[in-house]
C-alpha cells in the first residue's frame, strides 16, 4: 500500500480537510503515515527555509519533523512560472518530486499526497496534479463540492486531464453537501458516477462548524488593527451581529463567540445593550468574542473595560460597517493549526462518511 493522490475540482473544496481526516485515520490504524504536498503555491519561509503553508498542518498532526526536500520539494511562489519558462534547464522539479516521494515511500507504511488548485495548477512547469499523479504511479482521491448539475459538470472537467494521462480515479468525495438535500443528492450523483464508471466513497454533509473563521483572519481581511488584547486574535467566530440593527432577539438564544461589528461611535451604546440583554446578568460572561469598530470616534471607559475583562480583541478599521460585514462575509476559511476544532471535527467527518473499506482494497489493487 504506497499511498495516493488527493485532488480537487479546484481551490476550496476541501482537499486539505478530507486529507487531514484521512491521514488522521490510518495513523489510528497503526500506520506510519507519510505526507507530501508535491507542488505547492501559498507558501511560508521558516528560518531560510521555504515550504507550503499547509505541509505545518500536517508536521504537527503526523508528529514529523518538516523537510522541505521531502514534504514540499516545489513551490511555485511569485515569478517562479516565468522564470521556469525563461531558464527550464536550471530547474529540476520532476527531480525533486520523485527524490521526496521514494524517500518517503521508503520510511513509511502508506504517504498521502495533497495536490493543488485545481487539476491543471502546475502545468506551466510540466507538473499538473495529473502529471505528478501518473509520474508516481498513484490512483487519486477526487473531491468535488456538494450538488448534482453543477457537481457533475465540474467533476467531468476535472477528471479529464487525469484520464488523458491514464491515471486511475480511486473514488470520488463528495464534499459540504447541504444536509437537507443529502438524499436527493446522494441518489443522483451515484447514479450518475455509475454511468461514469467511478466510485462514490463518500457524501460529506456541510457542517458550519469548519466555515468558522477566527479573528486574526477577519483583522487581516479588512486590514484592521487590534488595539486590545492582540494575544487572543485566534478566538473563534460563530456568527456576526451588527451593532447598528442590535436587537434584544439577537441574543434571545444563548450563543458564545460572536462578533460584534459596529461604528465606533455607536461601540459604547452597543456593549451597554449587550450588558442588559445577555443571559448572565452577573456581566461575568460576555456572548462575544471580538469587535470591530469600524470609522472615527472613541469608547468610554466602561466599554474599555468590558473589553479588557472579557479579553475581547478589538480592532479598528477605516472601513464603514456595511463594506466590513461585506469582507468578512467574502472569507475563505482554511483548517490551521489554530483552528483545532476544525481539525478534529474534519476526522469525525472522514471517518462518519466515506467508504474506507472500499479505499483499502482499492489501494491494494494499483
Amino acid at each position: 500500500m504506497k499511498g495516493f493522490y488527493v485532488a480537487a475540482t479546484n481551490q476550496h473544496i476541501g482537499k486539505t480537510t478530507s486529507t487531514l481526516g484521512l491521514a488522521a485515520i490510518y495513523r489510528s490504524k497503526g500506520l506510519n503515515v507519510g505526507y507530501c504536498k508535491p507542488v505547492g503555491q501559498e507558501f511560508l519561509d521558516l528560518d531560510q527555509l521555504r515550504v507550503d503553508k499547509d505541509t505545518l498542518l500536517f508536521a504537527d498532526l503526523l508528529g514529523f519533523n518538516l523537510t522541505p526536500a521531502y514534504h514540499s520539494p516545489v513551490i511555485l511562489g511569485s515569478g517562479a512560472t516565468a522564470a521556469f519558462m525563461d531558464h527550464p534547464d536550471r530547474y529540476t522539479y520532476r527531480e525533486d518530486v520523485q527524490k521526496a516521494s521514494a524517500h518517503l515511500q521508503a520510511s513509511h507504511d502508506i504517504v498521502i499526497y495533497e495536490g493543488t488548485g485545481h487539476p491543471g495548477v502546475g502545468s506551466i512547469v510540466n507538473l499538473s496534479n495529473a502529471e505528478v499523479a501518473k509520474m508516481l504511479g498513484l490512483g487519486v482521491v477526487m473531491i468535488v463540492e456538494g450538488g448534482i448539475g453543477r457537481t457533475i459538470d465540474q467533476l467531468n472537467m476535472s477528471i479529464a486531464l487525469f484520464r488523458e494521462k491514464k491515471v486511475p480515479i480511486i473514488g470520488v468525495i463528495v464534499n459540504k453537501v447541504i444536509p437537507e438535500k443529502m438524499d436527493k443528492v446522494k441518489y443522483y450523483v451515484t447514479k450518475k458516477l455509475k454511468e461514469m464508471n467511478l466510485t462514490p466513497l463518500g457524501f460529506i454533509p456541510y457542517d458550519k462548524s469548519m466555515a468558522f473563521p477566527i479573528i486574526k483572519s477577519i483583522a487581516d481581511r479588512i486590514n484592521g488593527t487590534v488595539t486590545f488584547n492582540e494575544e487572543y486574535v485566534y478566538n473563534k467566530v460563530e456568527d456576526i451581529i451588527s451593532g447598528s440593527v442590535l436587537e434584544v432577539r439577537q441574543l434571545e438564544e444563548p450563543k458564545n463567540n460572536l462578533l460584534l461589528v459596529v461604528a465606533a461611535d455607536r461601540a459604547d451604546n452597543a456593549i451597554s445593550k449587550i450588558k442588559i440583554w445577555s443571559h448572565d446578568s452577573s456581566g461575568e460572561r460576555s456572548p462575544l468574542s471580538g469587535i470591530v469598530a469600524t470609522g472615527e470616534g472613541f469608547i468610554n471607559k466602561e466599554t474599555e473595560e468590558y473589553i479588557l475583562k472579557h479579553k475581547l480583541p478589538f480592532i479598528r478599521t477605516h472601513l464603514d460597517t456595511l463594506g466590513t460585514v461585506m469582507k468578512i462575509s467574502n472569507i475563505e476559511v482554511k483548517i490551521n493549526l489554530k483552528t483545532p476544532w476544525k481539525i478534529k471535527r474534519a476526522i469525525e467527518l472522514i471517518k462518519e462518511n466515506v467508504d474506507l473499506e472500499y479505499l483499502d482494497g482499492a489501494l491494494e489493487k494499483i
